[in-house]
């Protein structure tokens, strides 16, 4: 293993970092759908959850982002840190990558109206951040953070403070939306033998 990692750190680094979803997903998402209730947005965020332990191409975490006004889906991003490597991949962080992408824009705060960020889970700490610097306008979770520590995950130093912070830069938040649902993924990836890839736990 040194010597596979030491010739790895020898090389010149990359100057290009490229990320993607996993192949599976327009077999799941019908971009052409108009999502209006709470209801039909969370499922399909927890939908791409299970679907992506089911297919066993990351962890059990998904987000969705949807044009408040119109219901349009912006983007999705489920878990891929351990498929691509990259301990920042999130299921919160790669919509919000993708969903700038789409709009070649770097933040999420929008004349044409406002976007919503749907997520399987309660944010890590470092989602919190994202989600604080995206432009997003709201944020609905449904299973919570005590449910992902339940089953091995370190979700870092989030508290009701954070939320609160939120609240106070314009993020609306809702949570406990499906929350029952959301967890069950979460169990789902633990009965199937799911990797912890907390940067502590790496085997």
């Amino acid at each position: 293993m040194c010597q596979h990692h030491c010739t790895a750190i020898t090389q010149a680094p990359q100057a290009q970092l490229a990320i993607h979803l996993p192949d599976w997903i327009n077999q799941v998402v019908d971009w052409q759908q108009a999502l209006h209730s709470d209801e039909e947005k969370m499922t399909l965020a927890i939908e791409l959850a299970r679907q992506n332990v089911l297919r066993g191409t990351g962890g059990p975490f998904a987000s969705i982002i949807v044009h408040r006004q119109s219901g349009v889906l912006l983007s999705v991003g489920v878990n891929q840190v351990v498929a691509q490597n990259n301990s920042t991949l999130h299921g919160e962080v790669m919509a919000i990558m993708l969903g700038e992408q789409r709009l070649q824009q770097f933040s999420l705060n929008s004349q044409s109206g406002e976007y919503e960020l749907f997520t399987s889970c309660e944010p890590c700490a470092m989602c919190m951040g994202a989600i604080l610097w995206s432009g997003v306008k709201r944020l609905v979770c449904a299973a919570t953070g005590e449910d992902a520590r339940a089953i091995g995950f370190d979700e870092g130093p989030v508290f009701e403070q954070s939320y609160e912070y939120l609240s106070n830069a314009g993020i609306e938040v809702s949570r406990n939306v499906q929350q029952p649902a959301g967890k069950a993924v979460l169990e789902l990836y633990l009965q199937e033998g799911g990797k912890l890839y907390n940067g502590k736990a790496n085997s």
